[in-house]
């Protein structure tokens, strides 16, 4: 019996996947007139240590080499650096890539994640190239809320996502309020809380939630060397998990995930405090400053906890946030329009140098028709 052939048939992708809204970072934009500012990207202004680019470096005499599969001596920094038990932390591609595992793994067609109304969008993204269903939950004041997550669980649902702090709006939860959403969830439901932002966090009530994942067996923290590190461009990031789940996520991960380069450059980047607690300082200094500077132009400024801030424009007399946008790119500044995530009268900029944030206020007060920003 012959096969019967369509040329005209193609390729289908699984259910979900054309569903997806692929992913657009924030513009590196084009240099005007010889400046280019670029706030678009939660990227640090101070780049990444001395001692994380040596590291790097070094690393080229070596490119003919396999790295080490299981990241043995990235995960015991790690764990030296937080006092974690390195048999509990897995590595990845940036928190990226270790959010589409945890989808991949405990996801089947059908499944629900389950994430606030303003949360990252690769939680969306990662859930429908599993063949599972995303549900957003409602917030309160651009804030997760932990009742109204609670009261959208259903019997399919495997994963929640918090992102605390939260990408784009810098808000967080107490960690009191992390313990009351876990502590509300049935124990099959996996709690992933994503502190890509938590070193900029100075709260004497905020939590990155390595104590809840150290005495629970469905919390995942996810970390990532892009932020305060300042190595986006190497794409690694990090999981303490339960044993049992770093035991899936081993299963599942590529072999070869993390790069030897990466690795030795995330290695460098911990071991230098100095440089760390500079970034951290830098952020305390201009986060409020420029928060306060823009709030005075008359714009609506979410109070963030991070290393960027979400501004509101009046949707009004030609100077909306696309408007605004337009202009600041026209400056050489480029910053993060927010229609993906459902906040289109907004903008999220960057912390940036003290040069870019007092270019930043100068060209919004301009914009605006204000001097006195």
């Amino acid at each position: 019996m012959s096969l019967q052939v369509d040329s005209a048939a193609t390729p289908e992708p699984k259910p979900g996947v054309l569903d997806i809204s692929a992913y657009v970072p924030g513009s590196s934009g084009k240099a005007v007139a010889g400046r280019l500012f670029k706030l678009s990207s939660n990227e640090t202004p101070l780049g990444a240590s001395p001692k994380a680019i040596e590291a790097f470096r070094a690393a080229a005499d070596h490119l003919q080499h396999y790295p080490d599969g299981a990241a043995t001596a990235l995960r015991e920094a790690i764990g030296a650096k937080y006092g974690l038990n390195p048999a509990r932390i897995v590595c990845g591609a940036g928190s990226d890539e270790l959010i589409g595992l945890l989808c991949h793994a405990y996801l089947s067609p059908g499944d629900e994640t389950l994430y606030s109304q303003h949360g990252f969008l690769m939680y969306k993204i990662a859930t429908l190239a599993s063949g599972g269903r995303p549900v957003v939950a409602p917030e309160r004041g651009l804030t997760a809320d932990v009742d109204a997550i609670l009261a959208m669980v259903s019997e399919r649902t495997r994963i929640v996502f918090l992102a605390n702090p939260n990408n784009p709006t810098g808000t967080y939860l107490p960690y009191e309020e992390v313990q009351r959403l876990h502590a509300g969830l049935p124990g099959r439901v996996l709690l992933v809380i994503d502190a890509a932002y938590a070193e900029y966090v100075r709260r004497n009530d905020y939590s990155a939630g390595i104590d809840l994942v150290a005495n629970a067996r469905n919390v995942v923290m996810l970390r990532t060397f892009s932020k305060i590190h300042g190595l986006a461009a190497l794409r690694l990031g990090w999981a303490y998990c339960p044993e049992a789940v770093a035991d899936v996520l081993n299963r599942v991960r590529g072999p070869f995930n993390v790069s030897h380069p990466a690795m030795v450059a995330g290695i460098a980047a911990l071991q230098d405090a100095a440089f760390t607690e500079a970034a951290v300082a830098h952020n305390e200094r201009w986060l409020p400053w420029l928060s306060d500077r823009l709030a005075g132009l008359g714009l609506t400024v979410t109070p963030s906890v991070g290393n960027f801030i979400l501004v509101g424009f009046p949707d009004a007399d030609g100077r909306r946030a696309a408007d605004a946008d337009a202009f600041l790119i026209s400056r050489g500044i480029y910053v993060r329009r927010m229609e993906a995530y459902g906040l289109a009268s907004c903008l999220r900029i960057t912390v940036g140098t003290e040069e870019a944030n007092r270019l930043v206020v100068d060209t919004l007060a301009e914009f605006l028709g204000r001097t006195d920003g």
